[in-house]
């Protein structure tokens, strides 16, 4: 089965263009299946363009999954549009009554602010709490990862001279753990991060099990070993072009000139880069919402 968005949702047609299996709202109600409830709290300044790179990972998957998009505040955005915002997205506070199989925090380009200095830090920190109570298992990407392992274990990241961008060689650490079931020996995994946690800091953890790492990129994928909370420090879900992006967007910042590593051939910014991690990320989402969320969750999400 497919995951389920709105009809009108631009990611609808984006991934239907390549031949990625959707179903719109209209078909769906004529299935009589207990979906899978998932809510993606977006914290990316471009939301459509997360949308479309998230929902890209969740669509291989055999359960149907009814998708929620998620924000903290009104605030608006300077790169989505309020309508887009109004017609698609829910407030936190809105259904912060309601239970969930799973969620999805994604990152935000927040990775040299102390975490208190976050003006939605209180709200986030909400989250986190609610999760733990009403959620099967939440995954949080990149600095949502952090900021989550920051407050529920005091695990505190330390902050890299130079960013951590590029495409990295990743093993895994347990060939038994579900999360990581039919992983190659080595997968690619693009990273754009400053902050980093030593795996000796993760290890003093009793309730935290690494489950993947890189020689040059450092821990990769935590688990808590109830499987209630996922931890990626990288970004399976980036399309192609995303690290250059991100890269032109710093250049013309003046925030940095480092090329993206082991990303364009050559090194040459000219050549469009490939992707070369797409499978690991559809496995990695697949994964985790069968052994995560499918096989614990109770049939009544009231349960």
């Amino acid at each position: 089965m497919p995951i389920k968005i709105p009809d009108q949702l631009p990611a609808l047609a984006v991934l239907a263009n390549e031949n990625i299996f959707v179903m719109s709202e209209n078909r769906a109600v004529n299935q009589d299946i207990r979906p899978m409830q998932v809510a993606i709290l977006n914290l990316m300044p471009n939301k459509i363009e997360a949308e479309i790179q998230i929902l890209r990972m969740l669509s291989n998957t055999p359960l149907q999954i009814n998708i929620e998009f998620v924000r903290l505040n009104l605030n608006e955005s300077k790169n989505t549009p309020k309508a887009h915002l109004d017609e698609f997205y829910c407030l936190f506070d809105d259904i912060k009554h309601k239970h969930y199989d799973g969620l999805i925090v994604t990152g935000a380009p927040l990775g040299q602010l102390n975490y208190e200095d976050v003006s939605y830090w209180d709200k986030i920190t909400e989250v986190f709490d609610w999760a733990h109570a009403n959620v099967t298992s939440t995954m949080y990407s990149c600095w949502a990862a952090h900021a989550a392992l920051y407050y529920r274990y005091g695990l505190n990241r330390r902050l890299r001279d130079k960013k951590l961008s590029g495409v990295y060689q990743h093993q895994t650490l347990d060939s038994m753990e579900p999360l990581t079931r039919g992983y190659e020996e080595e997968f690619s995994v693009p990273h754009s991060r400053y902050g980093e946690i030593d795996k000796a800091i993760y290890k003093s953890v009793n309730e935290l099990n690494v489950l993947a790492e890189s020689d040059q990129a450092g821990v990769y994928l935590v688990a808590t070993k109830d499987k209630k909370h996922v931890f990626v420090t990288g970004h399976p879900e980036y399309d192609a072009s995303t690290l250059s992006d991100e890269y032109q967007r710093d250049v013309k910042a003046g925030l940095s000139s480092f090329i993206p590593e082991n990303y364009f051939k050559c090194d040459d910014v000219n050549i469009a880069p490939k992707n070369k991690w797409r499978s690991h990320g559809c496995l990695l989402f697949s994964n985790w919402l069968n052994y995560y969320v499918y096989q614990i969750t109770p049939y009544n999400l009231e349960n």
